[in-house]
């Protein structure tokens, strides 16, 4: 298995951590407010903006985090309006239209970059503005895949307008839903009207990342729906599958989550060390990283998940 501290890959220094930094969004209903995660050194900095799942806060997702920040990072998570920080009542009008509203926060963050190097001094002039990536799990990976390409198609299974966005270099997608119409449960089909996506125009170099054990209540296909997006768009080249892996991909919520129905540790150090040689490799900070991961994978006798490429 790669070793993070390896050649070729840098060690880690300390990171800062500062939250709430608070963005403007005049048509959202509340200001925008992101936690920003990066390392005390270093310049040039290549950027990562985390989307959280369902439910989820600008708190969670510590073990990717720490570890993407650790090794050259700045990582910008947004507090979308279903986090449970908001606390947005289900009869709030904006309900129906927050999966759009997530895709606007991404791509606010991308737009005031300036201001998230201003509120956090420590950065000033070190964010590579040229080497940005999208991340997100769950709800969150449906939410960055759209500044990749993807689309969402309406009731006559037209797709709707696409809202990629160029900056985007590279995605890193864990858990993403995969297809609607007859694929999802009839309680997803009637709630989740936007979890119908079009995989066809998301060209932006992407991982997927999914676990064979993620039986998920919103699709009647089981755990290779979240597999989709691999196999159905032009952009997603590779795909990790997390063996054993749930929808917490081992725990990746946060260290010692109680949400995590799947713990592994070593499952989770996959995850760490899979999706930071591949972003390194993404955002040119190193040619050698993804090919050794995943050369170094094909070569564990019991390993913790399997790596497929196209």
């Amino acid at each position: 298995m790669t070793d993070t501290t390896s050649p070729g890959v840098q060690t880690s220094p300390p990171t800062i951590s500062v939250k709430p930094v608070t963005l403007a969004a005049p048509n959202r209903g509340h200001d925008l407010q992101v936690r920003v995660s990066a390392p005390t050194s270093g310049r040039d900095l290549p950027v990562i903006v985390f989307s959280h799942g369902f439910g989820q806060s600008i708190d969670g997702y510590s073990p990717l985090v720490d570890v993407w920040a650790g090794h050259g990072f700045v990582v910008v998570q947004p507090a979308h309006l279903d986090s449970i920080t908001v606390n947005l009542p289900p009869a709030d009008p904006r309900a129906p239209s927050i999966w759009r509203i997530r895709v606007d926060d991404l791509t606010s963050v991308l737009d005031q970059l300036d201001a998230v190097e201003a509120a956090v001094p420590e950065l000033g002039g070190r964010i590579d503005r040229d080497r940005i990536a999208v991340a997100g799990h769950s709800w969150g990976a449906q939410s960055a895949s759209a500044l990749a390409g993807a689309r969402v198609l309406d009731a006559a299974g037209t797709p709707g307008p696409s809202m990629a966005d160029p900056r985007v270099r590279a995605a890193v997608l864990l858990c993403l839903p995969g297809t609607g119409g007859a694929e999802l449960t009839p309680f997803a089909a009637e709630n989740f009207s936007f979890m119908n996506p079009d995989f066809a125009d998301m060209t932006a170099p992407s991982l997927v990342v999914a676990g064979d054990h993620d039986d998920s209540p919103l699709t009647v296909r089981g755990p290779d729906w979240f597999t989709d997006g691999y196999r159905l768009s032009p952009g997603a080249t590779d795909l990790l599958t997390l063996l054993g892996g749930e929808h917490s991909l081992g725990g990746i919520y946060g260290y010692n989550s109680t949400a995590t129905t799947d713990g592994s540790p070593e499952r989770v150090a996959l995850v760490q060390q899979a999706t930071l040689a591949y972003l390194r490799t993404a955002v040119d900070l190193d040619a050698r990283a993804w090919p050794a991961m995943r050369q170094d994978l094909a070569s564990v006798d019991d390993p913790q998940g399997r790596i497929d490429s196209k």
